[in-house]
């Protein structure tokens, strides 16, 4: 993958995102690639917060990853800043090849770029591949997470 970009997603990217967060065992229950609407929806907040960036890994013209950096300002950690990496996907094509590396090395650096002083995620408890994962890279299980649905 030679010819690898990172960049801002762009609202023509949205059918590959979704199809991403579609295709594995959690993604296919709760997403809709057949209705693009709300992920249009989302796109227009995202694309208008600045705190919010939205990126694709491309290569060879396609579009074979995403992830979504949000920067949080705060005030503990004496008004530090952190950045959150969500929505971490890989085209099942490029599995395997580094690209999830390569994908959470930008997200890092980026992160240091605007400022942060800690990176932070979140990964369902059923992933225990994507834990290794994170782990190898140097992020640690530190924290519980919560979560409660409104809908």
């Amino acid at each position: 993958m030679n010819d690898l970009t990172i960049r801002p997603a762009r609202p023509t990217d949205l059918p590959a995102i979704v199809a991403m967060l579609a295709d594995d065992p959690l993604g296919a229950s709760r997403e809709s690639p057949d209705d693009l609407t709300p992920y249009r929806d989302a796109y227009a907040r995202i694309a208008a917060d600045p705190h919010q960036h939205l990126v694709v890994a491309e290569s060879a013209g396609r579009v074979i990853g995403t992830l979504q950096l949000t920067v949080i300002p705060g005030l503990s950690r004496r008004g530090a800043t952190r950045t959150l990496i969500e929505a971490v996907r890989i085209d099942a094509s490029a599995r395997g090849t580094g690209l999830g590396t390569t994908l959470i090395e930008w997200a890092v650096e980026e992160s240091r770029k605007l400022g942060a002083e800690l990176v932070q995620l979140t990964s369902d408890a059923t992933r225990t591949d994507a834990h290794r994962f994170y782990e190898r890279l140097g992020f640690t299980g530190s924290h519980l997470g919560f979560k409660l649905a409104l809908r």
